[in-house]
């Protein structure tokens, strides 16, 4: 039974889907595929390959119910926010297919006479995508919907947790027309992985997940023959800084729904809140308030905001990091004794105040709906205490002045520097980070960049 995987739900611990893993060879093989359909699909005029995968956006939404049921069970998304992962789709899809044909138009230098010369962006042949569980549509679209449009074939190995996100995808892009091989969604386990990423024909692997996880992408592509680059997601630990002009409401309103929404099961969720010493005590009065509006409870029922996450072990983790914060001296902001749901995979909202970058809850990533806050004396203070951390996705500012914003934007080591909002992906920026997030963009009209390569012509014509 080692080939087979088994997704265990955690709205109750029962297994809710078996799944056989691809072998070895079989997957191999499954790139040689791959690699020889690619050249074909290249051939397509750039706004054939755009149709196709336009329709299967709108396939997908036509199975937007099961999608939002599917979630719930996989990985405890409730279903009154599950048709979010549909939109957010969408959205992506339609920028990123938008954007094509300038992003891969051909880039003309000045006239010369006498000769031709253009440089055209050319696929890089095979891409290899790892996708997460906590937003398996989203994150998928990502790098699949341009990696297709821009002409490679891709592979895509999803989490065990949402493996029937990648056979959806599948499905729906077969029924909108791409041909046989171009793009496959395979089960593998992570030796299967790792030959794969190996393999001659992969060119480009894209991986979302755990630094430890990037760490063993980037081994295994030292021993690659086909000299693959990479782009690695490796989460995050951001900050947001509540200033002493800020919109008290609106920043608590946003901040929570920053540290809870999805249960915190995103890169880029709020887990550190500073807050200026001159409104600290008006502002947690509104964050305890915004937070215990959250529901938690089974992910099936409409009235639950707030679901499990993804497994006991996720859960459990969070809870460890919060009992040494309290030991440590922190407090909690909610006591989770008010929430009857509280155990196993289901964990009510932990703010903990007076926190400290001595605590592993500050500077480890949770993953949960989970933050410390910390007030701090100046913006100074608060900018030193947000680049204290190994990671740089995103980081969010609360105030009234865009030009302080863009001055301690300039200072601050990540990604992406909001302002007024937070836990965010605009598919027309670039989605990047930096230090142990990782390496490399998706996104925008750059995210088509790592997916090609530059061919230049120079054509002699008199």
């Amino acid at each position: 039974m080692a080939n087979i995987a088994r997704v265990v739900s955690p709205i109750d611990g029962a297994v809710y889907a078996e799944h056989a893993l691809m072998a070895t060879a079989e997957a191999l093989d499954a790139v040689r595929q791959a690699a020889v359909a690619q050249k074909a699909w290249q051939q397509k005029p750039l706004a054939q390959r755009i149709a196709i995968l336009a329709e299967a956006t709108e396939r997908l939404e036509l199975e937007a119910d099961a999608v939002v049921e599917e979630l719930a069970h996989s990985m405890g998304r409730p279903v009154a926010l599950g048709g979010g992962e549909i939109r957010g789709f969408r959205e992506r899809s339609d920028y990123m297919l938008g954007v094509a044909p300038t992003a891969l138009a051909d880039t003309v230098p000045s006239p010369q006479p006498g000769f031709e010369r253009f440089i055209r962006r050319e696929p890089v042949g095979t891409v290899l995508a790892i996708a997460p569980w906590n937003y398996p549509y989203m994150s998928a679209v990502n790098i699949v919907w341009p990696a297709l449009a821009a002409g490679n074939a891709v592979f895509l190995k999803h989490a065990q947790q949402t493996v029937m996100a990648g056979a959806r995808i599948e499905r729906i892009l077969k029924a909108a027309g791409l041909p046989e091989n171009v793009f496959r969604a395979v089960p593998m386990s992570h030796e299967t992985t790792a030959a794969v990423v190996q393999a001659e024909p992969v060119r480009m692997i894209c991986f979302t997940g755990s630094v430890r996880g990037g760490r063993a992408i980037q081994q295994a592509v030292g021993g690659a023959s086909g000299f693959p680059g990479t782009g690695l997601e490796l989460g995050g630990k951001d900050p947001a800084y509540v200033r002493p002009d800020a919109d008290l409401d609106m920043a608590a309103a946003g901040i929570a729904d920053g540290i809870l929404s999805n249960a915190g099961q995103s890169c880029c969720s709020i887990e550190r809140v500073y807050v200026d010493e001159a409104v600290y005590d008006d502002f947690m009065v509104r964050l305890e308030k915004e937070a215990r509006a959250f529901c938690l409870g089974n992910p099936l029922e409409a009235e639950t905001t707030l679901g499990p996450l993804v497994s006991v072990k996720a859960a459990d983790f969070v809870r460890e990091q919060v009992a040494e914060a309290l030991a440590a001296g922190a407090h909690n902001l909610i006591d989770p004794a008010l929430y009857p749901a509280e155990g196993g995979a289901y964990l009510a909202p932990r703010i903990l105040v007076d926190a400290d970058h001595s605590m592993r809850l500050m500077t480890e990533e949770s993953f949960g709906p989970v933050a410390g806050v910390m007030k701090v004396r100046s913006d100074d203070e608060a900018v030193a205490l947000m680049n204290d951390s190994e990671y740089g996705l995103t980081a969010s500012i609360w105030t009234d002045d865009v030009d302080v914003a863009r001055t301690l934007g300039d200072r601050i080591e990540t990604g992406t520097v909001f302002m007024n909002r937070c836990d965010y992906l605009d598919p027309a920026l670039a989605w990047t980070g930096v230090k142990s997030t990782g390496r490399g963009h998706s996104m925008s009209a750059a995210g088509y960049d790592s997916l090609t390569r530059p061919k230049s012509y120079h054509l002699k014509i008199a």
